[in-house]
């Protein structure tokens, strides 16, 4: 990265923050830092992505916005909120505005393809009539329809992944958080789901995109990060 295409992640101020890091450090144990000094604003309704270099920290940067870890050091932000001061309760609503998609998948293999993604709105209490057709409608979508009904295990990883992601997005969230979503997916459905996630940006949806993939940069428009060496830098002039 150099001086004219990158600059440090900039600290705002307002109101119309999805995520917003002030000086965030993150350690694991006594080791060194892993991410020092992250400054970083996504506004709401934005789209974002996020590149580096294997083992640079993305992985470790998305989970403290879903909240799966806690700064070592500093503020994190979300939905206006200090994450600092909520209760554990507070903090569960908040995750529940979150949608994560992890390489690891996270599939239930005793469910069904249809269930894997309707388990957002069933642990909500959501009555079966009520979103058995916005299922359906979305494994359409990803090119599933044919297997609501399969079992994870007899899927393959492309196929797995548009599960995930699936189950991601059907409780529409505030906040859609993807790690590397096009990874096992071949490069037709993978402009598929852009498309998906660009729709829900559209929707009002703030997204965050982990990727390698230099096309997926110039196939929707929106705000780069390169995190390299601990440190997060906004690309501009891309």
């Amino acid at each position: 990265m150099t001086s004219n295409t990158a600059r440090k992640a900039p600290m705002h101020s307002g109101t119309q923050s999805t995520v917003r890091f002030d000086r965030v450090g993150l350690r694991y144990g006594r080791g060194p830092e892993v991410l020092q000094d992250i400054d970083i604003n996504l506004r709401a309704g934005s789209f974002n992505f996020l590149t580096g270099p294997s083992g640079a920290g993305k992985s470790s940067l998305l989970k403290l916005m879903y909240l799966a870890l806690q700064p070592s050091r500093g503020l994190v932000t979300l939905f206006g909120k200090d994450i600092a001061t909520q209760s554990v309760s507070d903090l569960e609503q908040i995750r529940q505005q979150v949608g994560v998609v992890w390489q690891s998948f996270g599939l239930l293999d005793h469910l069904s393809v249809f269930d894997n993604v309707a388990l957002p709105l069933r642990v909500k209490g959501a009555a079966h009539d009520s979103y058995a057709g916005d299922v359906k409608d979305l494994l359409d979508w990803v090119g599933l329809g044919a297997k609501a009904g399969a079992m994870p295990a007899t899927l393959s990883g492309g196929e797995k992944q548009r599960v995930a992601i699936a189950r991601s997005v059907i409780v529409k969230p505030l906040l859609l958080i993807a790690d590397e979503p096009t990874g096992n997916v071949d490069p037709q459905i993978g402009e598929r789901l852009m498309r998906l996630f660009s729709e829900m940006n559209r929707m009002g949806t703030t997204v965050i995109i982990a990727t390698h993939d230099r096309g997926l940069i110039d196939f929707v428009p929106g705000d780069v990060y390169h995190l390299q060496d601990a440190h997060l830098f906004q690309e501009v002039g891309a």
